[in-house]
């Protein structure tokens, strides 16, 4: 099996089982070696109202996590399972996620052969009737078909951490 195949395979376990313990499979990757890879998976709690996951709650999620990949066995030979939080810079890839983090500034890059490929810009949702993601970049709407997103990510703002910026420009 292919790193994609097993990305995929790992992502739609967990994805059928999250809901039981009240949590959001936010992505998966493998990464590394082929023969010892790294599996992390980002979760968060389902639900959207819930404060961002804490260490302690990623700690307890981990063994059900770790005992469905090792039921599902994913990758022949030994691997390592990192679980975390989703981060400032917590990837999008679904309907909803661009949906409910609407408002924030986002980077995207796209899967297309010719133009334009990468967008850093203001999510404003997504459209179900067409499948489009709708961004806001240099003040024109730009719409991306949600199958040929690549990757998003929110991009962290840390101008709102109460620092002022250096007076004079520097």
């Amino acid at each position: 099996m292919d790193t994609k195949d097993v990305r995929t395979t790992v992502l739609e376990a967990l994805e059928s089982r999250a809901p039981e313990h009240g949590i959001d499979i936010v992505d998966v990757e493998v990464v590394g070696a082929q023969k010892s890879p790294c599996v992390r998976v980002r979760i968060d709690h389902a639900d959207e109202g819930a404060p961002t996951i804490s260490l302690d709650e990623v700690a307890q999620e981990t063994g059900w996590i770790s005992d469905a990949l090792d039921e599902l066995d994913p990758i022949e030979g030994s691997f390592t399972l990192e679980v975390s939080s989703p981060g400032m810079a917590r990837p999008l890839r679904r309907p909803h996620d661009f949906e409910r983090f609407a408002g924030n500034t986002v980077a995207l890059s796209t899967t297309a052969t010719e133009g334009r490929r990468r967008y850093t810009g203001k999510l404003l949702g997504y459209t179900e009737q067409d499948g489009m993601v709708n961004l806001e970049v240099d003040g024109e709407q730009v719409n991306i078909p949600l199958d040929q997103v690549r990757s998003c990510t929110i991009k962290p703002n840390f101008d709102s951490l109460g620092k002022k910026a250096p007076k004079g420009g520097r």
